[in-house]
């Protein structure tokens, strides 16, 4: 398969800096998601990799060889896009093998071939039909069988599930989680949707303006964000975050305090919602009206109000509570999450004492 190597690759269009020094190693048979809002460089970070940008300095290697000269028709590797890019007069079945057709591969190869790919995403009875008559999730397995067919050694998918409504997002997501593990080919996958990063992910690279964040796990990044940026992004509903000080081992907030805080200064204090608790206003960390709470089957989402902030807790389903009534919450002294309140860095545990 494929190992991808990035070092100190930069893009810049004049004095637009889209991509700003980025290595990165992406190992063999990994499923590595690139992450982050409109306009971080995940898209540009990709097609720099399969040959369509050229970077303005730094180096791309596949496998160990530098391919910063190497077309993209020549690099092995295949792309999904976010439109599908199929080709309307064509049938499924001439969709699938026209990279083989291309490369003139013999009919009886070539027909063998397109059929054991359309099997693996359940388009065997289909192979007959046009675009114009699928659904948006099966033009997308097309487009997936179609990169398929070839056997590249990199597959580049650039947001492929955007177009799909949530719930065929669900199904297809676990479809391609399975393919990938199937197939055993080294993947790298574009998104700003961090629920498809969670899900699908061996590894994620997390970009703002261009720049990498932070890397690891899906387990690693939603326990241990690195910064601010990350605690906000990671996180469905999105980590609370209240901007405070720290003095004596409390945290102060212009709407109460929070004693067993460990550090000192202008702090950033962060928890999940589902380590929040809904308590008696006496006597509780902070108090505040509900803003609104959202039934959402398994639980529900509370969101209180602290002056000009929001915090949100997840409760168990029976827990609502109705508009403007004033509630407790407690936090988890646990499972805080502390950020410098200047650099939005994460403070590290020996750096709290």
């Amino acid at each position: 398969m494929a190992t991808v190597s990035l070092s100190n690759v930069t893009k810049k269009w004049g004095s637009f800096i889209a991509v700003d020094d980025l290595s990165l190693e992406i190992a063999d048979r990994e499923f590595l998601v690139l992450l982050g809002p409109s306009g971080c460089g995940k898209t540009t970070t990709m097609r720099i990799i399969a040959g369509l940008e050229d970077p303005t300095t730094g180096h791309i290697l596949i496998d160990g060889k530098q391919v910063n000269d190497l077309p993209a028709r020549d690099r092995d590797l295949a792309m999904v896009f976010q439109n599908y890019g199929l080709y309307p007069h064509m049938s499924v079945a001439q969709n699938i093998g026209y990279p083989l057709k291309v490369r003139r591969v013999r009919r009886d190869e070539r027909e063998e071939r397109v059929r054991a790919a359309a099997s693996k995403v359940e388009l065997d009875e289909l192979l007959h039909r046009r675009p114009s008559e699928l659904s948006g999730g099966q033009r997308q397995r097309v487009a997936l069988a179609r990169a398929i067919v070839r056997t590249p050694r990199l597959f580049l998918m650039d947001e492929p599930l955007s177009n799909l409504d949530a719930k065929l997002r669900t199904v297809m997501r676990g479809q391609l989680k399975h393919l990938q593990h199937e197939l055993a080919i080294t993947t790298i996958y574009v998104t700003h949707d961090q629920v498809e990063a969670m899900t699908l992910a061996d590894r994620i690279v997390i970009l703002d303006k261009g720049r990498i964040q932070q890397m690891g796990t899906p387990a690693e990044i939603y326990a241990r964000p690195s910064n601010v940026f990350v605690a906000g992004f990671i996180g469905s509903p999105p980590m609370n975050l209240l901007a405070g000080m720290v003095e004596d081992g409390t945290f102060i907030h212009s709407h109460g305090r929070l004693k067993g805080v460990p550090g000192k200064g202008g702090a950033i204090l962060g928890q999940r919602p589902e380590d929040l608790s809904l308590v008696d206003p006496d006597g509780a960390d902070f108090a505040g009206p509900v803003f609104s709470s959202e039934l959402l089957g398994d639980c529900t989402l509370i969101n209180v109000g602290l002056g000009g902030e929001m915090v949100t807790v997840k409760a168990g389903p029976q827990s609502g509570r109705p508009v403007g009534e004033t509630v407790g919450i407690r936090f988890d002294r646990q499972k805080l999450h502390i950020f410098n309140a200047h650099s939005g860095e994460r403070i590290k545990e020996r750096e709290r004492a």
